[in-house]
C-alpha cells in the first residue's frame, strides 16, 4: 500500500528519531497546535482513528477538518459525537470460510469489469490482505497418534478445489498472501506474527511513514489483536472487499466504554474465568456498536495472552472491539514472539511521542465506565446456549439440572432434589427429574458397556483462538493431564477428546515441556491446527453414541475452550454446549458428566477405589508461570514462522494455472460464479418502497448468524443435500456449509437452515422451515423460490440482537438471494446490520414499544413499507402497513437502520460491491 496524503496534512506531519534513524508520523499534538482541538483526553483507541483521519485528510473529499475537530468535541461532550467519518484500515485479514467467497467475488468482479470494457487489473487489493486457511480441518480421527496425519489427508481430499482456487488467487491478485493449511488459526497467527502494533509504509513522495497498525477481518474474532494495541474488528466479506479495493469504511465516531481492571487473579483462577465474567458484565452493560477500552492498575498484573483472550471475545460481549493501550507488557510480548528489535524500539518511541502509551495516571474521558476487581473472579463456565450465560463452577451441576428440568417441562429442582437426582437421599418425588443415574444403554465401545443420560459429555475439545493462544491455560491443561495420568485416570470412553492448537508454536512448547505425552494419554492428541470444534468441525461422534442420543432424545453435552456455543453450532447430536478453560476441559473429560459438581464431588476413582477431586489435579499459579517462563522462548516463534507462507509438501504440490481471470469449472460443487453482477446496469438505480411482501420467517430474540447461515454439516434430506445428491456427491463428501461458501447454490439452500432455528409461524417445529404461497409447510428455500417465481417480495421479522455472532457475510448474501427485501427486528448486532445494507437488504427496527408479540404477528400478514423513495435519509422513520389475515390493517413506524449517506448510495447501487464496481468501471 502507498499512503496518499492530502494537501492539508503537512501541518500535522512531524519527524520521529528512533535508534539514529528518522521516520515521519502524523502528530496528534501538532493537530492541537494547529488549532484543531484538544485531544489530550481521548481514549487511545479513538486516537488511533483520529490519526487515521489526520493522515488521510483531503480537503473534504472523504475527510474534512470538521471531521477531525469532531474528536475534540467528543471529549467535551462526555464521550459522544456520532458524526459520520471515513476510516481506512491498513490491512485486511481473512480466513478460508469467509475468504473463499470474498475471492469468488473479486474474481467475478474481474469478469464484470472486463465485460464492460474495463481493465481487470483494476480489481486488485490496494491494501495488504492475508488469508489464513484454518476453518477446514475436521476431527474425523481422534484419540490416537495418527489423528493429525489422517485429518490433514482428509482435509486436502475434501478441499482441494477450494485450495486450488485460493492458490490461484494468491498468484493472480497483487497484495494478497495465503497462509497454508496446518499453520494455525488466523487470529493467533495475526497476534504472534503478522501484527506489528506500529506499521510503516512509504507515502507518495517515497518517504517512510509510521502509523498505528489497524485492520478489518472477515471473522468476528479479528478483535483478538486489540490485546496487542492493534485496532481491528470483524466485518462481512463484502465490506472487507470494499476496504481491499480502497473504499473507506463509513462509520460513526463510536462511544467508548471504559472498563477499569483492578487487583489480580486469585490462586486457581484462569484467564478464561476472567473473560467469561467480562462477557457477562459487558452484555449486561450494553456495548453493541461501541468500543470498549480496558485500563487501570490491574493491567500491570495481566499478561498479554490474557489481554488477547479478553479482546478475542468482543463479539460475545457485543462490542466493536475491546482495546488495550500500549505499555511495557506490549513490548515484552513483541520481543518474546520474535519481532525485530528495531520494530519494538519504534513501537515504544512512537507510542510515547504520539500519546498512545498507557501511563500510571492514564484516565481519559469515556462515554461510560464499569469496574472489575480481578480478585473477585471465580472459576466458571458459560452455557448451555450463549457465551454470556455465566455459571460459577460451584453452581454448574445445579444450573444444568434447572436447564434439564425446563427442557423436560418438569418441576424446577432444588438443592435437595438435585441430591435425589444424583442418586442420594432416596427416590425422586413425582414430577421431579427421574435421576441421571437411570440412563440408557448405548452398547459396547472398545469392549466396554456404559450408559448415556441427560448430561453425558460426549465432546471435550481444547480448541479455538480464544484460549489456545494463551500458554498459561494450555500449560495448565497439560499439568492437569499429567497429574491425572500419574493417578491412572483417563477420559470416559464416551467422550470425544481433541487438541487443536492455534499455532505450531503451541505444539512446540507442549512437546518441549513433555506435556503432550500426558495429554495424549488422556486422548487429547493433536488433531490439527485450526478452529475445529469451535466452528462446528467437531466431526462425527461414534455411531453407537450418536444412535443412543437420538433414539433416547438425550441432552448430550459438549465442553470446549472456545468462544461460541450457539445452538446447533458444535454438533448436530449435542444440545447443551459449555465454554470452559482448557484445564477444565480436561477435568470434564475425566468426569464425563455435567451433573457432577466438580467443586465437591470426585471426578473419578483410582484403580484402588480412591476418589480423585479437582483440587487433586489443579496446578498452582506458580507452577504454571514457572513452566511458561522456562519453556516458551523467542526462538520458538522465530523458527515456526520462518517459512509461514511456504506450507508443507501437500500445499506445494497444489497445481494452478496462471491466468488473469478465473476459469470457472462448470461441474464444481465448491466454486461457482455468483449471480450478483449478471445483468448489472451501467448506472445506479433507486431505492423502492416495498409493497405486498409476505413473511418468510418470524423469529425470536438473539437470532445469530449461525441460525441464519450455519457453518456445520447437513443431511441428504436438506435442500443443500438434495442439490449435491443430484450431482452425484455422496453424503460422506458433503463436507460442511462453511466449506461450500464459494457456491451460492448451496448457500442459498442453507440460509435459515440451522437445525435449532424456530420459525414462530410454525408451532413447535425446529429447523429451516416456513410456509409457501399455498400455506403449506415447506423448506425455507423452497418456500422462498415459490414466492420469487410468483413475483412476491419477502420480509423477515426478528427480536432483539438480530444477527449476533460471527461476521458471516453469507447470512446477508443468502437473505438477499432468497428474495428478502427487508429485515424488521427490535435491534441488530453491528456487523450483520452492515452486511444487510451491503447486500441491498434494508434493515428496520420497530419503534414505540412495538414488536412481533405486541403486534400479534403470526406470519400470515402482508407487509408494505413506504418512505424509501425520493428524499430518503439515514435513520429515517417510515410508515409500515400490516394487513392481517382477517383483513384489518395497522400502520406502525419503523426506523430505517441505514446509518450513513454512504449506505444510502450502497442501496441505490444494489449493494456495496456494485457501488465499487461501477466506480471502478467509470474510472
Amino acid at each position: 500500500m502507498t499512503i496518499v496524503t492530502g494537501t492539508d496534512t503537512a501541518k500535522t506531519r512531524r519527524q520521529l528519531d528512533v535508534g539514529g534513524s528518522s521516520i515521519a508520523y502524523y502528530s496528534i499534538d501538532a493537530a492541537t497546535e494547529a488549532g484543531l482541538g484538544d485531544f489530550s483526553r481521548l481514549p487511545a483507541s479513538l486516537k488511533v482513528v483520529l490519526e487515521n483521519l489526520l493522515r488521510f485528510e483531503d480537503n473534504g473529499r472523504t475527510v474534512s477538518v470538521d471531521d477531525i475537530k469532531a474528536f475534540a468535541e467528543w471529549a467535551v461532550q462526555g464521550g459522544q459525537n456520532p458524526r459520520e467519518i471515513a476510516y481506512r484500515p491498513a490491512r485486511v485479514l481473512m480466513q478460508d470460510f469467509t475468504g473463499v467467497p470474498a475471492v469468488v467475488d473479486l474474481a467475478a468482479m474481474r469478469d464484470g469489469i472486463k465485460s464492460r470494457g474495463g481493465d481487470a487489473q483494476k480489481i486488485n487489493p490496494l491494501n495488504p490482505v492475508d488469508l489464513v486457511i484454518d476453518h477446514s480441518v475436521m476431527i474425523d480421527e481422534f484419540g490416537n497418534p495418527r489423528a493429525f496425519q489422517r485429518n490433514v489427508e482428509l482435509e486436502y481430499e475434501r478441499n482441494l478445489e477450494r485450495y486450488t482456487f485460493l492458490k490461484w488467487g494468491q498468484n493472480a491478485f497483487n497484495n494478497f498472501r495465503v497462509v497454508p493449511p496446518g499453520t494455525g488459526i488466523c487470529h493467533q497467527v495475526n497476534l504472534e506474527y503478522l501484527a506489528q502494533t506500529v506499521w510503516t509504509d512509504k507515502d507518495q513522495t517515497g518517504a517512510e511513514v509510521a502509523y498505528p497498525d489497524t485492520l478489518v477481518g472477515t471473522d468476528s474474532h479479528t478483535t483478538m489483536v486489540n490485546g496487542l494495541a492493534v485496532l481491528g474488528w470483524g466485518v462481512g466479506g463484502i465490506e472487507a472487499e470494499a476496504a481491499m479495493l480502497g473504499q473507506p469504511i463509513s462509520m460513526l465516531i463510536p462511544e467508548v466504554v471504559g472498563f477499569k481492571i483492578t487487583g489480580a487473579l486469585r490462586e486457581g483462577v484462569t484467564a478464561t474465568d476472567l473473560v467469561l465474567k467480562v462477557v457477562q458484565m459487558l452484555r449486561k452493560h450494553g456495548v453493541v456498536g461501541k468500543f470498549v477500552e480496558f485500563y487501570g492498575e490491574g493491567l500491570d498484573h495481566m499478561p498479554l495472552a490474557d489481554r488477547a483472550t479478553i479482546a478475542n471475545m468482543a463479539p460475545e460481549y457485543g462490542a466493536t472491539c475491546g482495546f488495550f493501550p500500549i505499555d511495557d507488557e506490549t513490548l515484552r510480548y513483541l520481543r518474546q514472539t520474535g519481532r525485530e528489535e528495531t520494530r519494538i524500539a519504534l513501537v515504544e518511541a512512537y507510542a510515547k511521542q504520539n500519546g498512545f502509551w498507557r501511563t500510571q495516571d492514564y484516565a481519559p474521558v469515556y462515554t461510560s465506565t464499569l469496574e472489575l476487581d480481578q480478585g473477585t473472579v471465580v472459576p466458571a463456565i458459560s452455557g448451555p446456549k450463549r457465551p454470556q450465560d455465566h455459571v460459577a463452577l460451584t453452581d454448574s451441576a445445579f444450573e444444568f439440572a434447572k436447564y434439564i428440568s425446563g427442557t423436560r417441562k418438569l418441576a424446577e429442582p432444588t438443592r435437595e432434589s438435585l441430591k435425589r437426582w444424583n442418586g442420594e437421599g432416596g427416590a425422586p418425588a413425582e414430577g421431579e427429574l427421574p435421576g441421571h443415574h437411570e440412563g440408557y444403554k448405548s452398547g459396547a465401545v472398545d469392549g466396554e458397556t456404559y450408559q448415556l443420560h441427560d448430561g453425558s459429555i460426549v465432546i471435550a475439545s481444547i480448541t479455538s483462538c480464544t484460549n489456545t493462544s494463551n500458554p498459561y491455560v494450555l500449560m495448565a491443561a497439560g499439568l492437569v493431564a499429567r497429574k491425572a495420568r500419574a493417578l491412572g485416570l483417563t477420559r470416559k470412553p464416551w467422550v470425544k477428546t481433541s487438541l487443536a492448537p492455534g499455532s505450531q508454536v503451541v505444539a512446540e512448547y507442549l512437546e518441549a515441556a513433555n506435556l503432550q505425552e500426558d495429554l495424549d494419554a488422556l486422548g487429547f492428541n493433536l488433531v490439527g491446527f485450526g478452529c475445529t470444534t469451535c466452528i462446528g468441525n467437531s466431526g462425527p461422534l461414534q455411531p453407537e453414541i450418536s444412535k443412543s442420543i437420538n433414539e433416547n432424545d438425550l441432552v448430550a453435552v459438549s465442553v470446549l475452550s472456545g468462544n461460541r456455543n450457539f445452538e446447533g453450532r458444535i454438533s448436530p447430536d449435542v444440545r447443551a454446549n459449555y465454554l470452559a478453560s482448557p484445564p477444565l476441559v480436561v477435568a470434564y473429560a475425566i468426569a464425563g458428566d455435567m451433573n457432577i459438581d466438580l467443586t465437591t464431588e470426585p471426578l473419578a476413582h483410582t484403580a484402588e477405589g480412591k476418589p480423585v477431586f479437582l483440587k487433586d489435579l489443579w496446578p498452582s499459579s506458580k507452577e504454571v508461570a514457572e513452566l511458561v517462563d522456562t519453556i516458551v522462548t523467542r526462538e520458538m516463534f522465530q523458527t515456526k514462522y520462518a517459512d509461514v507462507f511456504k506450507g508443507d509438501e501437500r500445499w506445494q504440490a497444489v497445481e494452478i494455472t496462471d491466468s488473469e481471470t478465473y476459469d470457472w469449472p462448470a461441474s464444481s460443487t465448491y466454486i461457482q460464479n455468483p449471480p450478483y453482477f449478471q445483468g448489472m446496469s451501467a448506472e445506479k438505480g433507486e431505492i423502492h418502497n416495498i409493497h405486498g411482501a409476505r413473511v418468510l420467517a418470524l423469529l425470536g430474540d438473539m437470532i445469530t448468524t449461525d441460525h441464519i447461515s450455519p457453518a456445520g454439516s447437513f443431511k441428504p434430506t436438506t435442500p443443500a443435500g438434495v442439490y449435491l445428491t443430484e450431482r452425484q456427491v455422496a453424503p460422506k463428501d458433503f463436507n460442511s456449509y462453511g466449506s461450500r461458501r464459494g457456491n451460492h447454490e448451496i448457500m442459498m439452500r442453507g440460509t435459515f437452515a440451522n437445525i435449532r432455528i424456530k420459525n414462530e409461524m410454525l408451532d413447535g417445529v425446529e429447523g429451516g422451515f416456513s410456509k409457501g404461497p399455498d400455506g403449506e409447510q415447506a423448506a425455507i428455500y423452497d418456500a422462498a423460490m415459490a414466492y420469487k417465481a410468483a413475483g412476491i417480495p419477502l420480509v423477515v421479522i426478528g427480536g432483539i440482537e438480530y444477527g449476533a455472532g460471527s461476521s458471516r457475510d453469507w447470512a446477508a448474501k443468502g437473505t438477499n438471494l432468497l428474495g428478502v427485501k427487508a429485515v424488521i427486528a427490535e435491534s441488530f448486532e453491528r456487523i450483520h446490520r452492515s452486511n444487510l445494507v451491503g447486500m441491498g437488504v434494508v434493515p428496520f427496527e420497530f419503534t414505540g414499544g412495538d414488536n412481533r408479540k405486541t403486534l400479534d404477528l403470526k406470519g400470515d400478514e402482508v407487509i408494505s413499507i413506504d418512505g424509501l423513495e425520493g428524499d430518503f435519509k439515514p435513520l429515517s422513520l417510515v410508515p409500515c402497513t400490516i394487513k392481517y389475515a382477517d383483513g384489518t390493517e395497522k400502520v406502525i413506524q419503523l426506523k430505517a437502520r441505514v446509518d450513513t449517506e454512504v449506505e444510502i448510495e450502497y442501496l441505490e447501487n444494489g449493494g456495496v460491491l456494485h457501488y465499487v464496481l461501477r466506480n471502478l468501471a467509470k474510472a
